[in-house]
């Protein structure tokens, strides 16, 4: 009976993590297991990369996972700095074609493409990944451009076999795209406090956030946040974190 109690334990420890898993409304997962002190370092990409070789360098001397996520716009654009992360085990992920808007900012769901065009742009997206040897069932959560959507776009993915998350909100993370001088402007050290004062001021922490941040910003912003992941990392660890890797 060992076997089958064994396999009973596991399937328990996995229905657990799943129940504590949190979803939106329209049905993206937006936080992983929230009774794990654990969260994932996630990096989208579409137009800029110029934070790309010292993230890898970063994550690779702090033994810490990271999950990239790019268009295929950026991996025609820089194809050596995709397969050097896919290389060195960092997971590496859809984040469409075109970086198309999919649905209006004022009436969510008010869709602006049809599912055959995004499912062309998706299609698209991970045919060019598998091209720089990340095959497609390698490549099955997304997160979409400006990481807006609606539930229909939700149930597109689920049918064409991917799971689409989004980063968990409380922070300015994401933030660090925004250029200098624009009136959303956030500083590094603005994006840096925000974190480290969610963590101390909500119940659970960071347990199983999605921590979004960009691996390039471009010209227009010289004050690059991810110049300050590592004492992020150190940061987080000192507090007594781990660092998850997207499965």
């Amino acid at each position: 009976m060992r076997g089958p109690i064994i396999l009973f334990c596991l399937f328990s420890l996995h229905l657990n993590a799943q129940q504590n898993r949190v979803f939106d409304r329209y049905g993206a997962i937006t936080r992983g297991d929230t009774s794990q002190r654990r969260l994932y370092l996630i990096f989208t990409g579409h137009e800029y990369a110029e934070g790309g070789g010292l993230l890898c360098r970063t994550l690779k001397k702090e033994k810490v996972p990271g999950a990239f996520f790019f268009t295929g716009d950026f991996c025609r654009r820089y194809p050596r700095l995709v397969r050097k992360l896919k290389r060195r085990g960092f997971y590496v992920g859809p984040h469409s074609d075109k970086h198309l808007l999919y649905n209006d900012w004022a009436v969510r769901d008010s869709l602006l493409v049809s599912r055959d065009a995004f499912l062309a742009d998706i299609r698209q997206n991970l045919a060019t990944l598998s091209g720089l040897g990340i095959p497609q069932g390698e490549a099955r959560w997304f997160i979409p451009p400006y990481e807006w959507y609606n539930r229909a776009i939700v149930e597109w993915c689920e049918a064409e076999g991917l799971r689409l998350f989004n980063f968990t909100p409380g922070t300015l993370s994401n933030a660090d795209y925004t250029t200098d001088g624009s009136p959303n402007y956030r500083s590094s050290a603005e994006i840096y406090q925000s974190i480290v004062r969610y963590e101390s001021t909500h119940p659970n922490g960071l347990n199983g956030f999605f921590l979004l941040s960009h691996i390039g910003a471009g010209p227009g912003r010289k004050d690059k946040f991810y110049k300050h992941i590592r004492p992020l990392i150190r940061e987080l660890k000192a507090r007594g974190y781990g660092f998850g890797q997207m499965e």
